[in-house]
């Protein structure tokens, strides 16, 4: 069985404000966390968080951009675990901006937690997206 994340959120900013927060790296730190993402597709980046050992993370997430269509998708890889040759997560992450008249719906959706070795990672990234993103609409109001 395979299960995936999904989580919509509305921004009063336009889609290229809320992209800038997808995309920029500076600020893409500022409410997920530190990485060297640069928005080519193929570039390798990683974001840093805080190991978990007895979880079996070793703090670092390991991804590759996939796909970009600037101001409406963004596609990228999520690999995780003890190391980066045996991911016990090997996912996709989903972001798509749809426009409105009030500004943005930001859809975000991570694909590809399968059996039960991803049954406890989903029930905790989930929880976890949700705050994630509480934390960037925070981010958009203090710009």
């Amino acid at each position: 069985m395979e299960r995936e994340i999904r989580h919509q959120f509305t921004f009063s900013q336009p889609p290229e404000v809320v992209w800038e927060y997808l995309t920029n790296s500076e600020l893409l730190a500022q409410w997920l966390m530190p990485n060297d993402f640069k928005p080519i597709v193929g570039h390798k980046f990683q974001f840093g968080a805080k190991p978990k050992f007895p979880l079996g993370f070793d703090g670092r997430i390991y991804c590759e951009v996939l796909e970009i269509i600037p101001n409406q998708k963004l596609v990228y890889s999520w690999k995780g675990g003890l190391s980066k040759e045996n991911p016990s997560l090997n996912s996709t992450v989903i972001w798509t901006l749809t426009h409105t008249d009030n500004g943005t719906i930001l859809t975000f959706e991570h694909k590809g937690f399968k059996g039960i070795k991803n049954y406890l990672a989903y029930i905790i990234m989930n929880k976890g997206w949700a705050k994630i993103g509480k934390r960037l609409f925070k981010q958009l109001n203090l710009a």
